[in-house]
Parts: structure tokens; sequence; C-alpha cells
């Protein structure tokens, strides 16, 4: 007879704060790893973006061009180039290695609360509070968005991209998937204004936050409810949610200075993570390992599973 497998052992969640940046750019609005998880960018209240290494504690380089607070930035696969947006209504494309600004896309008509490229990192997609996404093209000269998507009746705070859809959540409540392939829209009505959206890993899931303190698993395709978690504070705030590496957990932002981890399946609350005094504004969550980024006032926290020993002994 077979013997059953061992069960495996559960993934580690990062517990242990291994390092604090304090990021000296105000207030941080958002913290991201970059596309290999070796590097993050923190998007500050006084204009600029900052690259670290987050493991070492060190600053790479200031990028400076913005008129206004950063409120969202994301690498491209290859890591040549950055993209940002922010309180003065513009997109920003940077070039990596020389700090300068290669575009700025203007054409928004309020704050641009997020942006991501496409795989290719040929299209920047940027949502704002004026209830639009759009797309623009990074290596042509034209001015207007390729394409404008203004289907939501409120501010779009969160967009997602992956091959072939667009997944964008908005204040009115709703998320929006669009299949490029397709030619279709998809539209899940979740009640509560939407402050983050994702992808799950394997791309069949997407996770909500919602105003009222709830995050929800959907299919993403037929938008069957899958699961619910709460426990978290997220009333007024525009906060983080994601998956960690694996998909084991669902984890988010709070405004009671924690950051809640969930069992994906269960439902039940595995850790609920003191950062700070303060509401935990952002998070990112490694592609690969358990290692997490929070931002709270105006520094970052490097986090690891207890185990985690740093190169060279202590950090």
């Amino acid at each position: 007879m077979a013997f059953p497998e061992p069960k495996p052992r559960g993934p580690e969640l990062p517990q242990k704060r291994l390092k604090t940046l304090d990021c000296g750019q105000g207030a941080v609005r958002a913290v991201r790893f970059n596309v290999d998880g070796n590097y993050c960018l923190t998007c500050g209240s006084d204009k600029t973006l900052k690259l670290w290494n987050p493991l070492r504690g060190t600053l790479l380089r200031t990028y400076s061009g913005h008129g206004y607070e950063v409120l969202d930035a994301a690498g491209s696969f290859d890591n040549s180039s950055l993209c940002s947006g922010g309180g003065d209504k513009a997109v920003v494309l940077w070039d990596v290695a020389s700090g300068q600004v290669v575009r700025k896309f203007r054409g928004h008509a309020g704050k641009v609360n997020t942006v991501q490229f496409n795989e290719e990192a040929t299209v920047i997609l940027s949502g704002s509070i004026d209830s639009s996404v759009r797309c623009w093209d990074c290596r042509s000269r034209r001015p207007e968005p390729v394409q404008t998507l203004d289907e939501a009746r409120d501010g779009v705070s969160s967009v997602k991209v992956s091959d072939h859809e667009v997944l964008a959540g908005s204040v009115d409540g709703r998320v929006r998937r669009y299949d490029l392939r397709m030619g279709q829209l998809f539209s899940d009505y979740v009640g509560s204004p939407i402050t983050c959206i994702c992808f799950s890993r394997d791309g069949q899931c997407t996770l909500v936050s919602s105003l009222d303190s709830t995050l929800r698993l959907l299919d993403k395709d037929t938008g069957e409810l899958l699961g619910e978690y709460t426990g978290h504070k997220n009333r007024e705030y525009k906060l983080d949610c994601c998956l960690s590496e694996r998909d084991t957990h669902v984890v988010s932002c709070s405004e009671d200075g924690r950051v809640f981890f969930w069992d994906l399946v269960e439902g039940s609350l595995a850790l609920a993570l003191p950062v700070g005094p303060g509401v935990v504004q952002s998070l990112a969550y490694h592609p690969a390992e358990p290692c997490l980024l929070t931002a709270t006032g105006g520094s970052v926290q490097c986090w690891r599973e207890e185990a985690y020993e740093a190169e060279g002994g202590a950090g």
C-alpha cells in the first residue's frame, strides 16, 4: 500500500524585521519591488522617486521630475525603465540608469493613482481619479493616449495588467476586466469603493480590497466569490493588498499600524504583524521569496521569515 506523502511544511511568513529605511522623502505613498525582487522603489510626498537595495538598506538613485507627490511607480521587465504617476496628473517614463525623464505624458484631468507597464514595457497604463484608464505608447512621440478606458463611474484606484488583460478597480465599487484579445469587458460589483486589486500568481483569481474593511477573492472568469477576509481596518485610505509568493496567503495593509495575513483557503487569520503606530500605507511582496516591504510614515521596513540569516552574518 502507498503511504500518504508527508504534509509539506507550511509556508513561512515574513515577520522578522531586517531593515528600516528612513527614506527622507516626506510620507512614503507607495513601495514597489522591481521584477526580480532585488530592488525596490519608494514614492514620496516630496515629489521624488527613489531606488533602493532593501536588504542592504542602500539608496541607489533619486528620480526628480514630478511637480507634486508621487503616488505609484512600476519597473519594466528588463529593469531599464520606470514609470510613475502622481498628484501633478502626469505619467512619467524614466531611464533607470541615467535617472532622466524620457517622456512625460499629460492628459489625465486628475491625480494619477496607479501605473503599470504591459509585459513588453511598450505601453504604460495609468488609472486616475478622473475615472479613466489611459494607455500610453512608450515608443511613439504621440502626446495623446493610444487608448482610453472610460467605463468607470468614479475614480480608478488600482490597475493591474497580464499578457492580454487589464484589471481596473474603481471607487464606484466595480472591478472591470478588459480582455484585449476578445475585445470584451467583464464587470463585477463589490459594492464598496475599491482601493486595490491584484491577480493571483496563477492568474485564476482576483483579490479585491475595499473601504468596508473586507478583502474578497473572486474567480477571475465567473466573478464567483471564493473567500472573504476581515479583521483589518480600511475605512478611509487607499491601502495595498496582495497574495504571498506562493498564493498561500492573502496580505493586506491596515489603518491600525499592522499588516494582516490570512490563510487563502481557510480564510483564517494567520498573522497580524505590528509595523508601526500609524497607517500602513503600502506594501510589496517579493515575487519568489517570503520577503515583505511595508511603508508607514516616512519609512519602509523590510521583513523576512524567522529562519532567514542575512548574508555575512548580522544584517
